[in-house]
């Protein structure tokens, strides 16, 4: 996953290549700051025979910076599909290959699938160095529960694919993690908030870098935000999920319904209750217990 804007911090410029014994390697990345590199990663980069990535000449200024000569392959959505069979035989035959994403961990939200089903099914082997995940640390840093969560990558842009994503959402008892552009993030904010504004959500933006930015509220104040002061760089959002402790038979919509009710007036939540139980049909006494925890 690539992230926008420059690099900074210093590498381990100078490590030994490391032995590496035939197989593939999945190598983790800086999403920002050079600093975060793991020595192994270096020395795995210094070792093996070549260096796949999606962007070869963004891989290519790091490899520089390392002081690292290896020879690249572009690997991305349009290649990878006829690589990936080639690749693990040149992997079988005694190959070591190593796969790197623009910024952070291969395979988020990048390609890198294809070509380790095809190197499993071969069974050759398939390691890797471990680092940095731009969703994962937006996740830890936003403050919303960690236990469970949804990676679901770039919001749909429009149509039938963006309506179904916010209906999964409303429907969600647990975290959701994404990604956004700069240029639409106001947009998504407004479309989250028209569906579930009493939950928080996380902006997450230049991660490890000097301006980094990590800002909690609902959705629709976020939005109210981002419109006068516009982002930049690429975005992570984290979205809490809904009412894990809710009862069967009262859904979203009806739970929406009786906080409706009992927000503009003095109705007490017994008898929002019982008004929505008699339209609908649902439990008054289940609807009750939810709404006053």
């Amino acid at each position: 996953m690539r992230v926008d804007g420059q690099i900074r911090g210093g590498g381990d410029k100078g490590s030994e290549p490391m032995e590496l014994a035939p197989g593939l390697y999945l190598v983790a990345t800086p999403i920002g700051n050079l600093g975060d590199l793991a020595p192994r990663a270096v020395a795995t980069l210094a070792g093996c025979d070549r260096i796949l990535a999606e962007d070869t000449r963004h891989t290519g200024r790091l490899l520089a910076h390392l002081g690292i000569d290896r020879p690249l392959a572009r690997l991305d959505d349009h290649t990878e599909a006829q690589a990936a069979v080639r690749l693990a035989a040149e992997i079988a035959a005694g190959g070591r290959l190593a796969l790197v994403s623009d910024a952070g961990t291969p395979l988020i939200n990048d390609p890198g699938f294809l070509l380790v089903r095809a190197c499993r099914a071969a069974g050759v082997a398939v390691c890797g160095v471990p680092g940095p995940s731009a969703p994962l640390f937006a996740l830890t840093l936003s403050g919303l529960p960690a236990d469970r969560f949804t990676f679901t990558g770039f919001v749909p842009r429009k149509g039938e694919a963006r309506r179904g994503w916010l209906d999964e959402l409303t429907r969600a008892t647990h975290t959701w993690l994404c990604l956004e552009s700069p240029h639409r993030l106001v947009a998504t904010l407004e479309a989250v908030a028209a569906v579930v504004d009493d939950r928080r959500v996380a902006v997450a933006r230049e991660l490890t870098k000097l301006h980094e930015e990590v800002r909690v509220a609902r959705a629709a104040e976020l939005a109210s935000h981002y419109r006068t002061h516009p982002p930049k760089g690429e975005i992570c959002l984290v979205i809490e999920g809904g009412d894990r402790a809710a009862v069967p038979g009262v859904d979203a919509p009806l739970l929406a319904l009786a906080r409706a009710l009992i927000a503009p007036t003095p109705l007490p939540p017994r008898a929002a209750a019982k008004l929505v139980a008699a339209a609908t049909g649902a439990a008054a006494n289940d609807l009750y217990r939810v709404l006053v925890r």
